[in-house]
């Protein structure tokens, strides 16, 4: 069993990442949660639920890492989330809520083992290629989320899930096939020059943004289907279809801008991005039309897209090195940002309506223009 190709193997396993994490956005018209405002507290605890089990999967992912190595991690990661998809199948509506919520916590364990195996089997091929294998690992990522929604638009049922289930068991027989250098292996700094660096300005600034875009992102990415429903009116097929344009217009304009990032001023980039996000946000919060929505997804996709690429391309110039424990640790917390946004406005939906939705992407928008620009600012200082 070869590792020369195990860390390419290991960037499309965000694929999987991401097809997990997807998945409740896109499923929570199939479970019927489009009918009633009451049942807003119950998606909002969905969210936290994933959150939580995402946390919760760090701390026991470096014990079987060391203990069973990583090879047992991956392949238990992904037997972990088909158990969890095959569980929520069987407790879809109208099974109390809370039994679902136990399944989606299980499901955030199975995607934060994997996130934290894939960090490690990531080593070899980010010492070769830093900005390539974040650029290629958002892609795969982006691919991911996008087929979670077109395989729950197919269907609109929630049996759909038996068969998202037999996904993670393909990626689990990928990963059985394969052997990966751990960290141990290649030359990295020690933990202790990891930590340091993380709570250097640059690191926590770093961290900061990817808290807020995840966040920016995965508030449309948990609610647009429930909320183009709410406002205008469209069915929930119609909707998820919705919420996969989302998701294409955000792949493909990020596969765009890494095509034109070393042509184009990045102030300018950045500045064009922003503008165009709010005024995706503008436009759903005042539609009242499918073209209308279809226009405002499109904006906020393209304004989110250019985020990630500068991100990245900052991210291998500043730490050119590689730890997994410390790049998990971003990504973990900028995940947790994605999820505790969308839990958040579950809880203000059910009090002050669905449009609060629009409200984080936002006030996030602000702040992840604020925080690039800041890094940027932090780098001419430092010379870093």
């Amino acid at each position: 069993m070869a590792t020369e190709r195990a860390g390419g193997n290991a960037v499309a396993g965000f694929l999987l990442s991401g097809f997990l994490l997807a998945l409740l956005g896109a499923i929570l018209p199939a479970w019927g949660y489009h009918r009633d405002p009451a049942d807003f507290v119950a998606v909002g605890n969905y969210f936290l639920a994933l959150a939580i089990g995402l946390v919760a999967a760090t701390a026991l992912a470096d014990r079987l890492r060391r203990r069973k190595g990583l090879h047992f991690l991956l392949v238990f990661a992904c037997l972990v989330s088909s158990v969890a998809l095959g569980y929520l199948a069987m407790v879809s509506p109208p099974v109390v809520w809370w039994w679902r919520a136990g399944g989606l916590l299980l499901l955030g364990i199975g995607a934060g083992l994997l996130n934290v195996g894939l960090f490690h089997a990531l080593s070899r091929e980010y010492s070769d290629d830093p900005a390539g294998t974040v650029y290629r690992g958002g892609i795969w990522y982006g691919l991911g989320c996008l087929a979670a929604t077109l395989l729950v638009y197919a269907s609109m049922t929630p049996g759909i899930l038996i068969l998202m289930a037999a996904i993670p068991l393909l990626f689990a027989a990928i990963f059985a096939r394969r052997r990966y250098a751990t960290a141990a292996e290649a030359q990295h700094p020690s933990m202790q020059q990891a930590l340091a660096d993380f709570k250097s300005p640059g690191a926590i600034l770093f961290a900061l943004l990817l808290f807020f875009q995840f966040g920016n992102e995965w508030s449309i990415a948990g609610w647009l289907p429930l909320l183009l429903h709410r406002r205008i009116g469209i069915s929930p097929k119609e909707a998820v279809l919705m919420l996969g344009l989302y998701w294409f217009f955000l792949l493909t304009g990020r596969l765009a801008i890494v095509a034109v990032l070393s042509k184009v001023r990045h102030g300018r980039l950045l500045l064009g991005s922003a503008i165009s996000a709010l005024f995706g946000c503008l436009i759903l919060y005042l539609t009242n039309n499918r073209f209308g929505a279809g226009s405002g997804v499109f904006f906020l996709g393209a304004g989110f897209a250019s985020i990630y690429p500068l991100v990245a391309e900052a991210i291998g110039r500043r730490f050119p090195y590689y730890h997994p424990g410390f790049y998990n640790g971003i990504f973990s917390l900028a995940l947790l940002g994605g999820l505790l946004a969308p839990a958040t406005l579950g809880y203000a939906a059910a009090s002050q309506g669905v449009g609060v939705v629009i409200g984080i992407p936002l006030v996030g928008t602000v702040m992840v223009t604020l925080l690039l620009s800041l890094i940027w600012l932090e780098t001419k200082v430092t010379g870093r």
